[in-house]
């Protein structure tokens, strides 16, 4: 009944260039309303209607991400395809869980990443906490994106399909010269198969095998390297604003995040335990794990 709806609903996603992520989810989402509602006509819909349906999703304990890419996949429906006003849902949210990033000390990414023998692993984790990069821009670069003269590397098509610039370290730019003479890629700047682009999953791989070896005991991805990136700039003195642009942040409160993690002036506090006079008992040398 509601095949023609599927059918506009796709064809606008796609005529807005939605990235392949938002396809994939906005696609389930939208899959699982119009089989709850199997034998209706959902252009025949009333508010209330969707929100009881919304409600009784709600109740299964989604969490808040999930829980708004359901209202989201509908309401673009609505709105978009069928050009009808906006519209709120009256319905208890999942609260955004306040969760810290992880993020490496600048000694712990010298221990990650600098005895990795491989030059293109290396290469890899370098550029990507160097320059702040999301995993999907790493794999998306291409050899022409590197601007060495300016002393730029620019992002294209990032999130929100949106370019922008980041750092080129000067490390990083002779590390780079000495990887092309190595491995000549074509295009991408990272290549699996010749011309073809390394994949999301072996850069993961490099990085899961590069942390188990170096000891250190966080819960990582490689997405904290981006993390630790934005951080150590933070710590060293550069203004937030800088920070949010190179990041491609849409809003600040994006970027405040890392204020809340920064060791910056932290070193200036002493902890009141540090100023009482405890008769204290010699500790035995020994590999603790902290």
């Amino acid at each position: 009944m509601n095949s023609e709806a599927k059918k506009r609903y796709k064809e606008l996603l796609e005529l807005k260039n939605y990235s392949k992520a938002t396809l994939k989810s906005y696609g389930y989402c939208f899959d699982l309303f119009l089989e709850h509602f199997n034998n209706v006509d959902i252009n025949t819909l009333t508010k209330e209607d969707i929100t009881n349906f919304l409600y009784k999703e709600h109740q299964k304990g989604l969490s808040y991400g999930y829980q708004n890419q359901i209202i989201n996949a509908i309401k673009f429906y609505y709105e978009k395809v069928l050009k009808r006003k906006r519209e709120l849902y009256d319905i208890p949210r999942a609260k955004r869980p306040q969760k810290l990033p992880t993020v490496f000390s600048e000694e712990e990414i010298i221990k990650l990443i600098g005895d990795i023998e491989n030059l293109k692993h290396k290469s890899i984790l370098y550029l990507i906490y160097s320059a702040g990069l999301r995993i999907s821009e790493a794999v998306n670069m291409k050899i022409a994106d590197i601007d060495s003269k300016r002393n730029l590397i620019v992002v294209k098509s990032a999130k929100g399909k949106k370019d922008r610039t980041t750092l080129l370290s000067q490390k990083l730019l002779l590390m780079l010269r000495e990887y092309y003479k190595q491995y000549r890629p074509k295009d991408y700047l990272f290549e699996g198969d010749p011309g073809k682009q390394y994949s999301v999953k072996s850069i993961q791989n490099v990085f899961n095998k590069a942390l188990k070896l170096s000891g250190i005991r966080k819960k990582a991805t490689v997405h904290s390297l981006r993390h630790s990136f934005a951080t150590h700039l933070l710590e060293h003195g550069t203004d937030l604003r800088y920070i949010q642009e190179l990041l491609g942040h849409n809003s600040s409160k994006t970027t405040e995040i890392y204020t809340h993690i920064t060791k910056k002036g932290m070193n200036k506090i002493t902890s009141p335990l540090d100023n009482l006079e405890l008769q204290e008992k010699k500790t035995p040398y020994g590999v603790y794990p902290f």
